[in-house]
């Protein structure tokens, strides 16, 4: 399922002249096009698909959907279990430093 998410906007960027965002989602944190809402600046919300932002959203409106697709268990069908990619990710790191040993 491909969900617009609402996500708060956490740092913006040009990058290969394009205006990138950091966004969080409750918890995690992607990499967002912000080329659709380009007046978009940090703190404020956004609703996310496919990775671009694709309207302005107000701090209550994007909380209260947030915690509803948390309730029902989307954003983890969304984003996957933070916790369990980031132990992971630990996982991996710790391979290659003992390949390199």
């Amino acid at each position: 399922m491909c969900l617009a998410v609402p996500g708060k906007v956490l740092r913006i960027e040009e990058r290969d002249a394009t205006r990138m965002a950091s966004v969080d989602f409750g918890g995690v944190v992607k990499e967002v096009c912000l080329e659709y809402v380009p007046d978009l600046r940090v703190g404020e919300y956004t609703i996310v698909h496919v990775g671009f932002a694709l309207q302005r959203l107000d701090e209550e409106s994007a909380r209260q959907t947030l915690e509803l697709f948390e309730n029902l268990g989307l954003l983890e069908e969304e984003f996957g279990d933070p916790w369990q990619a980031a132990e992971d990710a630990q996982r991996a790191d710790d391979a290659q430093q003992e390949v390199r040993l």
